[in-house]
């Protein structure tokens, strides 16, 4: 501890260092549940590149693991320290270094907060679609870490499609630039995917170039209640085999409807087995609302509401995003699971998913990007009881099980991290494992970044 300590302050200013251990256990774990974290040798806070070096060609010279960290708003265990580790948080490389209205492109450093970039942007009239529920915190380092989706995804795509180039710290300190600047560009294998999410076990992402789009126009929004899950399932089914485009395609079912309900008094009817939210940012989104109405409709809904304007669009979504903070509130703990499937295999994931909760005798919510399948059902439970808790972890396993058998995987957009290690092998197969461990030796030969994360 000492001469690691000696070594690290020869190349950092003595506020990038932190050794009190209450406040380094503070950086110990992200938002999961059921993770273990170890305690960490020291938090390092880099501010540049050349820190970020030292500290991984200190890491390599005494051997020290290094678990790279964002905002920690992770859901798997991803960002979780373990024992004698270096925590490397990268909150303050947060410099919008670059926008550029004519590339559209954004440059950026890895503790940039995914909701300072889209504001930033927007006054160049442009737009960084990608928006995952915590993007008031969380960073676009850790976005890349994990290949983040959000609410738009069924329109605009994931994290992985706006990462055009990187820089990054490999474990023995070089300095690796992927990608490129250009719309086009096809030199070589592209490593620029390769890291993303790989949740930073193969190198140090210090630097991002970003794709933009130009700014949308305003979304409307259409809220259709359905009296079977199956039902609501029926209608994104016709809706996107229809061709339609909608910027949002989000249902709720009926456990997080209650929720919602008891939480912020949203006048939903009893009813309702299922709410299902599309939202359309057309040049016409009024009309395309309409007939996604009549689609919903048609498939059973009993009623359907469509908005005039953004106000009553902005109240609609409401609902959505009131879901987890309003599961989270029917017991002491939740746990959120990520699991994506066809989209063909909705409403079978989402019955599964009700059988599990009554097999279990516990209460599951859903809430789902419908548009692409991603759900994630949140498990309520008691983390003072045994049993409860016992049971909980078995219908988190029993619901990626789930999943894998209607052709789906295991995570959407949550990363892999402690929390579906074993799972992880269980999709990808021997063969497949195999080349992913040989592809982390090629990179990190010592295992030094974030060790005991996906495999």
């Amino acid at each position: 501890m000492d001469d690691l300590l000696r070594r690290l302050r020869t190349g950092l200013p003595a506020e990038a260092l932190i050794t009190d251990p209450d406040v380094t256990a503070s950086y110990a774990h992200d938002m999961a549940s059921f993770c273990e974290a170890g305690t960490p040798a020291v938090v390092v806070l880099p501010r540049t590149v050349e820190q970020v070096q030292h500290v991984m060609r200190t890491a390599t010279a005494l051997r020290v693991p290094v678990v790279p960290q964002g905002a920690r708003t992770g859901l798997s265990g991803g960002a979780n320290a373990s024992d004698g580790c270096i925590v490397l948080s990268l909150i303050r490389m947060d410099r919008i270094l670059e926008i550029n209205p004519v590339d559209r492109i954004a440059v950026v450093e890895p503790g940039v907060v995914n909701a300072a970039l889209s504001r930033a942007v927007a006054e160049h009239g442009l737009s960084y679609p990608p928006d995952p529920s915590s993007w008031e915190m969380c960073t676009i380092g850790g976005n890349i870490g994990t290949a983040s989706g959000g609410l738009c995804c069924v329109k605009y795509g994931v994290t992985a499609e706006y990462v055009l180039g990187l820089d990054v710290v490999l474990a023995d300190g070089r300095l690796l630039t992927t990608g490129r600047r250009t719309a086009k560009g096809v030199a070589g294998y592209d490593l620029t995917r390769l890291f993303v999410g790989s949740e930073g076990s193969l190198g140090i992402v210090v630097r991002a170039v970003l794709a933009l789009k130009p700014q949308p126009p305003a979304q409307l929004v259409l809220a259709a209640e359905f009296p079977s899950a199956a039902a609501a399932c029926a209608a994104v089914c016709t809706i996107m085999e229809r061709g339609h485009t909608p910027s949002l395609l989000e249902l709720m079912d009926r456990t997080t409807v209650r929720a919602v309900n008891r939480l912020g008094n949203m006048g939903l009817p009893d009813t309702t087995e299922a709410l299902l939210l599309a939202a359309f940012d057309t040049p016409d989104p009024a009309a395309d609302l309409a007939a996604v109405g009549e689609l919903c409709t048609a498939a059973g809904a009993t009623q359907v509401v469509p908005a005039e304007d953004a106000a009553e669009s902005e109240l609609l979504l409401k609902a959505r995003r009131m879901a987890l903070p309003a599961l989270e509130t029917v017991s002491t703990a939740t746990m959120i699971d990520d699991v994506c499937v066809p989209r063909s295999r909705l409403a079978e994931m989402l019955d599964g998913t009700a059988g599990i909760a009554e097999r279990y005798d516990l209460t599951i919510g859903v809430c789902a990007h419908a548009g692409d399948g991603n759900t994630h059902p949140v498990v309520c439970f008691d983390h003072h009881d045994q049993d409860e808790s016992r049971r909980a972890r078995a219908s988190f396993d029993a619901i990626m099980a789930l999943g894998l058998e209607l052709g789906g995987t295991i995570t959407g957009e949550h990363g892999v991290g402690v929390l579906k290690r074993d799972w992880l092998a269980r999709e990808l197969g021997p063969v497949g494992v195999e080349i992913q461990q040989g592809i982390k030796r090629t990179f990190d030969p010592l295992g030094l970044l974030n060790p005991g994360k996906l495999f």
